[in-house]
């Protein structure tokens, strides 16, 4: 199996997980395709529900009892965990907003940060992610095309604006399972996202190598691990690589080298969702869509369609143009969902990954 870490990388990495190597899943994963035009982003109820968008556009579920269920909206980007609560995104008053499925076609807008918010053309807020329960939704929030800002929405507040520390704009990206710690970007003069963090409202910009990292797009239950992109924005030396980051250890890099079967392009390393332990991490390796999912054990990653076949799957994304990206991983790590370029169009899949050994 190709490791993709470099040695002084990989020791610090697997320092931080105490152990001597990754603990790869012993066994047979199972790789199931998608309907085509099915794009995955996250998964619930174990495996029995997967949420995601129609290529075309349009919020929908799969269940394997019922296949691909349409649910209306324009985009379904989250589930809790217990696969009950959607959240996406509909059209109401001919605006897009950040909305909760209610079952059949019926989706609950959410409105704005101010409740005479105004759209920026067509989008006035925008959902990209749940706590657990799904009582937590974050996304980004317009009021008018010049202010556009992180939100966190629940219940009892309502969609609360987050905030800026730089002069310009902010996006929730996710949120820890316990709806605490919020997570996404806040842009700098010169536009570059830092990755940055709301603990109970209030907003870090979170601390790399070069003073800031790349954007935040993942967290654990808790919020004690948190995963993004471009860990050392300043050090082009460094290669693409992403990063987590933990309260005791600060931001740990995560390069991945370049495969001489890619061509030589400005790729970047997403590092989008962590599960629960941190022990499975999942993204890709991205110019745009032209893009390789990514797995990591214990802190070392591994392409996933090289992972499948090296492990008892040698048909994994045969004919596709590409393996896309890893958007979801379940809480305990054992179920990876995503998309990527199939034989005809853009399609989803499903992992089930075998249990992981002790560290």
């Amino acid at each position: 199996m190709r490791a993709l870490m470099g040695t002084a990388a990989a020791a610090v990495v697997l320092g931080l997980f105490g152990t001597a190597g990754a603990a790869v899943p012993k066994g047979t994963p199972l790789f199931i395709e998608l309907p085509p035009e099915t794009l995955a982003y996250d998964v619930g109820a174990r495996g029995f529900v997967i949420v995601g968008t129609f290529f075309s556009g349009g919020a929908l579920y799969w269940m394997p009892t019922v296949g691909t269920q349409a649910i209306g909206g324009t985009q379904g980007t989250a589930v809790s965990r217990d696969g009950k609560t959607i959240v996406g995104r509909t059209i109401e008053n001919r605006v897009e907003q950040a909305a909760i499925w209610q079952g059949g076609k019926q989706w609950r807008a959410l409105g704005s940060i101010a409740p005479n918010a105004q759209p920026c053309d067509l989008f006035l807020s925008g959902s990209f992610g749940a706590n657990d329960d799904g009582t937590v939704v974050v996304g980004l929030a317009w009021n008018g095309c010049s202010v556009a800002r992180a939100f966190r929405w629940e219940e009892s507040t309502g969609m609360v604006n987050l905030g800026v520390l730089g002069p310009r704009s902010s996006r929730a990206n996710g949120v820890s399972g316990d709806g605490r710690v919020v997570i996404g970007w806040d842009e700098d003069t010169t536009g570059f996202r830092r990755g940055a963090k709301w603990v109970d409202g209030r907003e870090e910009i979170i601390s790399g190598r070069s003073g800031f990292v790349g954007e935040a797009f993942g967290a654990n239950h808790d919020g004690s691990l948190i995963v993004g992109t471009n860990c050392e924005p300043l050090n082009f030396a460094l290669g693409p690589a992403g990063w987590m980051w933990t309260a005791s250890t600060g931001v740990q890099c995560l390069p991945v080298q370049r495969p001489s079967t890619l061509p030589d392009l400005p790729y970047s390393v997403l590092v989008q969702r962590t599960s629960d332990d941190g022990r499975v991490m999942v993204g890709a390796f991205s110019f745009g869509l032209d893009s390789e999912s990514l797995v990591w054990f214990d802190g070392q990653a591994f392409f996933l369609k090289d992972y499948l076949r090296q492990n008892g799957v040698p048909g994994a994304f045969e004919g596709w143009v590409n393996s896309g990206f890893v958007n979801g991983v379940s809480a305990d790590g054992r179920i990876l969902v995503g998309y990527g370029a199939g034989p005809r169009t853009f399609q989803g899949f499903m992992v089930l990954l075998p249990e992981m050994g002790p560290k």
